[in-house]
């Protein structure tokens, strides 16, 4: 269909360490799961109230699986952007299917952002050194990582 965007962003923690395991292909995939919360002020009672939502993250990039291995733990702030995917499987017990919606990190459309680490960095598919574009006034810039060949 022209037209359409399936594009997702979330900025979040980690709800767990990520478990890598190989697929039958011999290659890695991550799966992470990531909160993320709201929070407001009951009108009624005056009461803080927060409401998590809990997102399951898929990465099949080979760089971002070795990123996420290496370098994320449970409560990992990150931000990620991905694709929405909806999977079918069989329960072995029940018999009945059962439906799975995963944010996907796979292509050029998806990338990673360590959000909480001394040197943030973001990870793309294209670029794995690629430095964060996320707007922080924490983050020092190192001016000297900067080319010296931009055209204007």
């Amino acid at each position: 269909m022209a037209g359409s965007l399936n594009k997702v962003q979330l900025i979040g923690r980690l709800g767990a360490d990520p478990e890598i395991k190989q697929m039958v292909n011999g290659k890695n995939v991550a799966r992470l799961s990531i909160a993320t919360s709201q929070s407001w002020k009951d009108k009624s009672s005056g009461e803080r109230k927060e409401k998590t939502e809990w997102h399951r993250i898929v990465i099949f990039n080979e760089g971002l699986v070795n990123v996420v291995q290496q370098y994320l733990k449970k409560g990992a702030n990150i931000y990620v952007e991905g694709q929405l995917s909806t999977r079918k499987w069989k329960d072995e017990k029940s018999g009945q299917d059962k439906y799975s919606t995963e944010i996907v990190l796979q292509g050029y459309n998806s990338s990673l952002t360590m959000l909480d680490s001394k040197n943030r960095s973001s990870v793309t598919e294209g670029n794995p050194k690629e430095k964060s574009a996320l707007p922080n006034d924490e983050m020092s810039q190192d001016n000297s990582d900067l080319d010296d060949e931009i055209p204007f």
